[in-house]
């Protein structure tokens, strides 16, 4: 943590890290209640990540992310009432209501898109990077994945065509240490993430991912690099999830103190203890919470008592190509 401490901008991301937690609080809670049908995938502890990284883009940068994607929504700028109805099925949702937890996207922010299939979005990254390339548009794109898509195909292809062509793509690789149930160490081989894009000519750099300001600093000098022609950037974020792979899941596979002192160091009561010792009122820093809090709970319930989307709608936006037995064959 920065010895030199930005209150302004100190509590401005803890705020921001407290509306995304307070958002899957409200979404988990919406989880057991029946009104989210389906998986969520919470980013508990892992807010530091999506806080460091999107904050520093710029509004009409292009954004990926994963099935555990709501906390980048939320920093690139999403409406978080959009994003709730979307989890909830209702109008008014980022997709209508039809793409759910794992399928946010919101292109008015230039977010492309959550994949719920892991490492899906590095290829489509790569792409809509190339894109922007053509257009000799200044725009970048961040993509970020966790740690178990370094072991799928789309690791490689979407690296290395990246960096064959000089793409301007921040790969954020968002390590919390297990791969849905499985420690993602125990299945890597070689010395993990950041080396494998080494080996491909991509400049890679390590943090510690529940250091907002490290990650901020990291993110913000590679998309410097980027904007400047210097071809693709690798961030390696070392972090941990606090909840299982999904809101109904326990984690008994995993060691309890372990999970203790992972909370201890998560990225909100680090910030919040820097500041702290900073000598920034508690009040102010309870405020940031306490408005995180009210704010998602106003936003669940609001929500809640949104309409379903008219089923007139049902297949509005899903392209019919028609029968591929008459037309391609």
């Amino acid at each position: 943590m920065s010895a030199n401490l930005d209150h302004e901008r100190a509590l401005a991301h803890l705020h921001l890290m407290w509306r995304i937690r307070a958002f899957e609080e409200e979404a988990i809670a919406g989880q057991k209640d029946g009104v989210v049908l389906g998986a969520i995938h919470p980013s508990v502890g892992q807010e530091a990540v999506a806080a460091g990284v999107c904050t520093v883009l710029d509004r009409d940068d292009l954004l990926l992310s994963t099935h555990r994607g709501h906390g980048h929504t939320l920093a690139k700028g999403a409406d978080p009432l959009a994003m709730m109805r979307e989890l909830f099925g209702r109008a008014g949702g980022t997709c209508g209501g039809k793409g759910g937890s794992m399928h946010i996207a919101d292109f008015s922010v230039g977010m492309l898109g959550a994949n719920g299939v892991v490492g899906a979005n590095i290829p489509i990254a790569a792409g809509a990077a190339h894109a922007q390339k053509l257009r000799r548009s200044d725009r970048v794109t961040a993509c970020i994945f966790g740690d178990g898509a370094v072991n799928r195909g789309p690791f490689l292809e979407g690296l290395n065509w990246a960096a064959v062509f000089g793409l301007p793509v921040l790969f954020v690789c968002e390590d919390n240490e297990w791969s849905a149930t499985t420690r993602t160490s125990a299945m890597t081989a070689g010395p993990g993430p950041a080396a494998r894009a080494e080996s491909l000519g991509i400049p890679a750099e390590s943090v510690d991912g529940n250091d907002i300001f490290a990650v901020e600093a990291a993110a913000r000098a590679a998309i410097a690099a980027m904007r400047a022609g210097e071809g693709p950037r690798f961030l390696h974020c070392r972090t941990y999830r606090l909840t299982g792979h999904t809101s109904v899941d326990p984690a008994a596979y995993r060691d309890a103190a372990e999970v203790e002192r992972a909370r201890e160091t998560c990225p909100i009561a680090r910030l919040d203890a820097a500041l702290a010792l900073a000598g920034v009122d508690g009040a102010k820093r309870a405020e940031a919470r306490d408005t995180a809090r009210a704010e998602m709970r106003d936003i669940a319930q609001t929500a809640r008592a949104t309409d379903w989307p008219d089923p007139a709608a049902a297949m509005a936006d899903v392209q019919d190509v028609g029968d591929p037995r008459e037309r391609a064959y």
